[in-house]
């Protein structure tokens, strides 16, 4: 994959706006980046986290002797704020890049702002080491579905969240559906509305600010031709520059052919 430096840092610069925008006017939380999994931990009422997470990914398949390759990232801004001590109101912006290649010769090149997200995390059950959550999301259709950003439609889906603490282990349960609409008559043939999701993710602090994490999951194929679903396996660590400054570093892999070869994420938390 070739790196263009000035279209990487017009992205950049995009995405940094994007955060200057939404900044005072939204909120959102995911799983400790770069988990896929989510976790029950909300930011407390009145609080703020803000994220920066990046990710790029390479994929490519022969089929009938046609070589496909596909080439993209992500960044995404990321505020979370505490309504309440045990619900966060979330909301993700992100900018994506899309590139596909046929036998070498470019089909498709294009980037822009995706689908926004808003969810809101609901932790509603709490017992010693073990807790429960909710996460409802709808996803807004701010995304180019003619360029392949968005899907046109809104869509909408929740999250059941389990988090169980066995020191120097924790682990995390995530059982979720989304229900996706389509605005173009192709996309509406070619895919699933009705998607699962099923992963497991696991920390450890192997060092003093330093830990590492394990994450593998599986999801119901957006492809109606296909039932085969992809399934993913990833690693990482995540380090504690400060109580309130976190960074991190992760790889994903495909455990099968309908799921992305490669990603590489990495992100940035801040706490206030």
């Amino acid at each position: 994959m070739q790196f263009d430096i000035r279209r990487f840092s017009v992205k950049v610069g995009l995405f940094f706006l994007l955060i200057t925008v939404h900044y005072s006017q939204s909120t959102v939380v995911y799983a400790a980046h770069p988990l896929i999994t989510d976790d029950t931990g909300t930011q407390g009422k009145g609080k703020f986290q803000i994220e920066i997470n990046s990710e790029i990914s390479r994929d490519k398949e022969t089929v009938d002797g046609l070589m496909t390759k596909e080439t993209g990232g992500e960044v995404a801004s990321i505020v979370s704020y505490g309504i309440t001590d045990n619900a966060d109101l979330v909301l993700g912006v992100p900018y994506q890049w899309l590139k596909a290649e046929e036998d070498g010769e470019t089909i498709s090149d294009e980037d822009g702002v995706g689908d926004i997200s808003l969810e809101i995390k609901w932790r509603f059950l709490e017992k010693e080491t073990l807790s429960f959550a909710l996460k409802p999301a709808i996803i807004l259709p701010t995304g180019d579905e003619e360029k392949g950003l968005g899907n046109g439609k809104a869509s909408y889906g929740l999250m059941f969240i389990t988090t169980k603490e066995m020191e120097p282990w924790t682990f995390h349960l995530n059982i979720g559906y989304m229900h996706n609409e389509y605005k173009l008559a192709e996309d509406e043939d070619a895919n699933r509305k009705d998607i699962w999701h099923a992963s497991l993710a696991s920390t450890v602090e192997v060092i003093k600010d330093l830990q590492a994490v394990v994450n593998i999951g599986v999801e119901k194929n957006p492809d109606r031709e296909s039932n085969t679903h992809p399934a993913f396996i990833l690693g990482g660590v995540i380090y504690s520059i400060t109580e309130n400054l976190d960074i991190d570093l992760g790889v994903k892999a495909g455990l099968n052919k309908p799921e992305t070869d490669l990603t590489v994420l990495a992100g940035m938390a801040v706490r206030f």
